[in-house]
């Protein structure tokens, strides 16, 4: 990536080029230039003293030059990070931990408990890869070299998304750099996970889902009246077929884009199911991270298990209308309608019939 990197050098030499010469234009210390009878700015007289710079003056000239060095330690990180794929001082691409499938499968659960594991920290829905669903971004219709992602450039823009998600990760989480680990909990953006996956082939993808019928029957309970998500919901209508439909074709989309990834996916992988997880989440997370070739002590495994299991969440944030709703898999038989659950098996065909199966 030579050109990137001479361009990221080019600009931090600017911003820091640009920051030099207004610190000393407001300080009074741009020296005088050669063959030119012009004289340097002077300091601006406070109180009839020549010589002496005002306070806020003073504050500004350290402010300037604080975020000369800020930005300048930036561009090199960056550069760092563009060159060594993340890099010693940066965040490891091959340490990053993805979470994809669909909202309502237990991705808040899971994330917590891995997050609880020493090294470890979340990035609690970033919705980076709602910029890269393929759908919106009309990926098979537009050819043309103009455009952004245009496939002649793959390449290059691979890379830009790839430095994009690993410099936010690292603004953001300083602790994840070197060793660390950081697991990214992006269900809501999971319809831009085959490109996120294909930029960063050294991460690992974690394939969280769980059936369809009991995702539909959480988010009508959540958008109903006094729901924890009542009101939120644009499309929501007095009949609760769109709704349904809405929902059942949203997570088609976002399992269906997930699966995709998890495919193609050559790098470490692991698919996980809501129920196994419900069942035996202790003996899941040992899978989880064994599949993925990750050390992790089991005492730690276990105190994570015990702190996020259902039986601690209090009994007053559990129930109907609640975020912590039932917990308990199949419970669609009594949540939705024949009609409403007819409609979900129809649209959600292909992914119910590979994953759950009947």
């Amino acid at each position: 990536m030579p050109v990137f990197r001479n361009r990221s050098v080019i600009v931090a030499q600017g911003i820091k080029a640009f920051l030099s010469l207004e610190l000393g234009i407001t300080c009074g210390k741009v020296p005088k230039p050669k063959n030119s009878k012009s004289k340097a700015p002077r300091a601006p007289r406070v109180s009839g003293r020549s010589g002496v710079r005002s306070p806020k003056l003073e504050q500004a000239g350290r402010w300037l030059a604080e975020r000369s060095q800020r930005l300048e330690s930036r561009a090199r990180g960056s550069l760092a990070s563009a060159a060594a794929g993340g890099g010693a001082g940066g965040i490891r691409p091959e340490n990053v931990v993805w979470i994809f499938g669909a909202g309502r499968t237990g991705s808040t659960w899971l994330s917590q408990m891995m997050g609880e594991i020493k090294g470890h920290a979340v990035w609690f829905e970033p919705w980076v890869g709602a910029l890269f669903d393929p759908n919106h971004l009309r990926l098979e219709e537009r050819k043309g070299k103009h455009f952004i992602l245009s496939h002649r450039y793959r390449d290059t823009w691979l890379a830009s998304i790839k430095s994009f998600v690993l410099d936010g990760a690292e603004a953001r989480f300083p602790e994840a750099t070197g060793d660390g680990h950081l697991v990214i909990k992006e269900p809501g953006g999971s319809a831009g996970a085959p490109l996120l996956m294909e930029a960063l082939p050294e991460s690992s993808m974690i394939l969280l889902v769980r059936d369809p019928r009991d995702v539909v029957a959480s988010w009508m309970d959540a958008h109903s009246e006094g729901g924890w998500k009542d009101g939120q919901d644009k499309d929501k209508k007095k009949n609760s077929g769109p709704t349904v439909r809405g929902r059942s074709r949203r997570y088609l989309k976002n399992v269906g884009e997930a699966k995709k990834a998890y495919d193609a996916h050559r790098g470490r992988k692991v698919l996980v199911r809501y129920e196994d997880l419900r069942e035996d989440a202790l003996g899941t997370m040992r899978r989880v991270y064994s599949t993925l070739g990750r050390e992790v002590d089991e005492g730690e495994l276990k105190r994570a298990v015990e702190e996020h299991s259902w039986e601690r969440i209090p009994e007053e944030e559990k129930g109907e209308g609640k975020f912590y709703r039932k917990a308990s898999p199949g419970s669609w038989r009594e949540d939705l309608t024949p009609d409403e659950i007819k409609t979900v098996e129809r649209i959600t065909a292909p992914l119910l019939n590979e994953l759950y199966p009947s």
